[in-house]
């Protein structure tokens, strides 16, 4: 909780600096205060306990904002010591995978090495910056992949979020290197086994869903779908995440388990999250997920305790060390926010209906119900638009998710061992997309929820979880009661 106070409020403190000299003398003051309870611990009082706690939360609290407004520090600014209507030109190492959007045109994210201005003049940049890709050279970026180095051509502007640069011309300079050209080919083989390298109309129906969900590739799928799956609050299942790991991991596991046994099939798990990773990309909410799988593994092994609230906090403080920017992206928080409330507001919608609704009912409607509440104001505050039917399509297009994932990922390992197979695969494949893609439309019909402020509904999802907690500590003393009469 430090770490992320002081994260996100950062650009307040830094943007006032009595704000700046209050947190030093904050700091200054807690370190004080512990030193005095340590002294106090020691002491023969009975409160010695009760202080003993607090001494450690205090201490882990001054921890974390230390360490939050350090990894905010660190996070690298765009830098071009240009006129930003003289920048012509700049010079970087791709530092994803390019996006390409219907009508041919594609986005990437350019790590700066150099700027080029008017008349010639350059100079060294730094940072990471926006680029968007004229159509013509999507192909011949894609071909080269994450870790070449361009130099594109055109006009630097300022857009919603900062700088972005609108390229004319793309010239690449460097191949990436060995390990990301051999990525490169993995993904693009999984693509031609999957037909999408081939023409639109001899491609598999299902084919760019199962790109986006095996290797987040959007490239290929289609716009209103994606559109529908928004609508219908089950955007989350387009977006890599612990959803998609988790299936694709246990079904490595459970092939593993009568081989390796379960500590063996768990370690071979973790290995293929980190090789998942690598050729699905680095996006927050995947990287969230792998840290986690990764930890839950040192867990079983019995390095961890088993505590996923514990897990998901470390979780945090881990990915805030290795990619602290991503800390700020919309996919990060969100990440974050959804399993911190599926682990107490839907543990505790999870407590309070148990026994009145049948588990396998109970267990995906308290998830969903508790990454609703817990994500509501976020989404409105980026999106604008707030859609509580997922809540209930979730129950249908979450299963058939999974299974459409599952049946993805083996049609791929067997396709690509026995090619011959590809036929009967693609006819099942083709109705659970069928299937799924009803219920996603159908349900993206249903309208949201459109609102200007995100306040509101951020206090209305605290006062909903805060009474949730009301009832469910209700609930315990109700129980208790019955039991002791009983007794």
């Amino acid at each position: 909780m430090g770490a992320a106070l002081s994260f996100y409020l950062f650009p307040v403190i830094t943007a006032n600096n009595d704000w700046v000299f209050g947190f030093i003398i904050f700091i200054f003051s807690a370190v004080t205060a512990i030193s005095f309870l340590r002294v106090l611990v020691s002491s023969p009082f009975k409160a010695a306990p009760v202080i003993l706690k607090f001494n450690l939360f205090l201490i882990a609290g001054i921890a974390g904002l230390c360490f939050g407004f350090s990894a905010r520090a660190s996070m690298p600014d765009t830098y071009i010591p240009l006129a930003r209507d003289r920048v012509t030109g700049l010079t970087g190492i791709l530092s994803d995978d390019p996006r390409a959007f219907n009508d041919g045109r594609g986005m990437g994210s350019l790590g700066l090495i150099q700027a080029t201005g008017a008349g010639g003049v350059r100079t060294t940049a730094k940072g990471r910056i926006t680029v968007f890709f004229p159509a013509e050279s999507i192909p011949r970026i894609k071909e080269f992949g994450r870790g070449c180095e361009i130099y594109v051509e055109g006009n630097l502007i300022s857009g919603e979020r900062g700088l972005v640069f609108r390229a004319g011309q793309v010239h690449i300079l460097k191949p990436a290197p060995a390990l990301e050209q051999f990525r490169t080919g993995l993904r693009t083989g999984a693509l031609e086994r999957f037909g999408i390298a081939e023409d639109s109309l001899t491609r598999p129906l299902w084919s760019g869903l199962a790109s986006a969900m095996l290797l987040g590739i959007r490239d290929d799928l289609d716009a209103d779908l994606a559109s529908s799956f928004r609508r219908a609050g089950s955007s989350h299942v387009l977006s890599l995440s612990g959803m998609h790991l988790a299936i694709l991991s246990g079904v490595i596991i459970f092939l593993l388990r009568l081989i390796f046994g379960i500590r063996g099939s768990s370690l071979m798990g973790a290995v293929f999250v980190v090789v998942y990773i690598f050729l699905a990309g680095s996006q927050a909410s995947l990287v969230r997920a792998g840290i986690m799988s990764l930890l839950g593994t040192l867990a079983l092994l019995g390095h961890l305790k088993k505590n996923p609230l514990s897990i998901l906090a470390l979780a945090f403080l881990i990915q805030l060390l290795i990619q602290a920017e991503s800390g700020a992206s919309v996919s990060f928080i969100l990440s974050y926010l959804a399993l911190a409330g599926i682990l107490v507001t839907g543990e505790t919608i999870r407590e309070i209906l148990r026994g009145k609704l049948p588990d396998i009912i109970l267990l995906g409607f308290s998830a969903s119900a508790g990454a609703f509440i817990a994500t509501a104001g976020a989404v409105v505050y980026y999106f604008g638009d707030l859609y509580p039917m997922g809540l209930i399509a979730g129950f249908a297009i979450m299963p058939l998710s999974a299974l459409f994932l599952i049946m993805a990922f083996v049609s791929l390992v067997l396709i690509s061992v026995i090619p011959v197979l590809f036929a009967p695969l693609n006819f099942l494949l083709t109705q659970v997309f069928r299937v799924l893609e009803f219920f996603v439309a159908s349900a993206g019909r249903v309208p949201g929820i459109h609102t200007s402020s995100f306040i509101p509904v951020a206090l209305v999802s605290v006062l909903v979880a805060a009474l949730l907690e009301i009832i469910k500590h209700r609930e315990r003393q109700r129980r208790r009661s019955i039991a002791s009469f009983d007794t």
